[in-house]
């Protein structure tokens, strides 16, 4: 098996986390995106979108980091430790990471991306995205619930941490929302969990 990523994308690091706590054996590839090694026939071949990560196993080939995550829970995690058993419980989460796919990743995503990577767009109406969903959401459901899903950890928390957990890169305060920084805390202290990069620790200061 391989995965196919780069450290600074929260998308790798679900599923890289993921294996980890799994304890599944597999190689990490890791994709140069500065480089441009993402748009080079050889990655096209793999993902023609051009994007990470990429998770191989044997013919099969993932290019979406939520269905990687089923599948390798699926496969590797027989007691139903990060994906529950129970219907309802499962379509929670599914749930759940939806939203990592969506309002996060126009929300707090799009926060980080655009003050780390350039990207030319106006970060105002993102950030109001971005607190929209800290405020009808997550810091609503955290106040009463320590994980999303269930009494315990699941796939909805590795999914959706990542972006959450690094949006204050795009100049963004996450101050006003204690239950979340709680629940982030508490995420970053599950044993073996590796919290997401600081992205300072890759790219050098200008």
């Amino acid at each position: 098996m391989k995965l196919y990523g780069h450290p600074l994308s929260g998308n790798t690091h679900r599923v890289k986390a993921l294996l980890g706590l799994l304890g599944v054996e597999y190689e990490y590839v890791l994709v140069d995106l500065k480089a441009g090694e993402h748009k080079q026939p050889e990655f096209l071949a793999l993902n023609p979108l051009g994007q990470v990560p990429v998770f191989v196993d044997g013919d099969l080939v993932l290019r979406d980091s939520i269905a990687a995550m089923v599948y390798i829970a699926e496969k590797f995690d027989t007691d139903n430790t990060w994906y529950p058993s129970d219907l309802a419980d499962k379509a929670k989460v599914q749930e759940w990471m939806s939203r990592a796919l969506n309002e996060i990743q126009h929300g707090p995503f799009m926060v980080r991306a655009i003050k780390l990577f350039g990207i030319p767009t106006d970060p105002e109406p993102v950030k109001a995205k971005a607190t929209a969903l800290f405020d009808t959401l997550f810091e609503p459901h955290l106040a009463a619930n320590e994980w999303l899903v269930g009494g315990k950890p699941s796939l909805a928390d590795l999914a959706c941490y990542a972006y959450i957990a690094r949006v204050t890169e795009g100049d963004y305060s996450l101050d006003a929302y204690p239950n979340t920084n709680a629940w982030l805390k508490r995420i970053e202290a599950i044993e073996d969990f590796p919290p997401m990069v600081v992205a300072a620790e890759l790219i050098p200061a200008a």
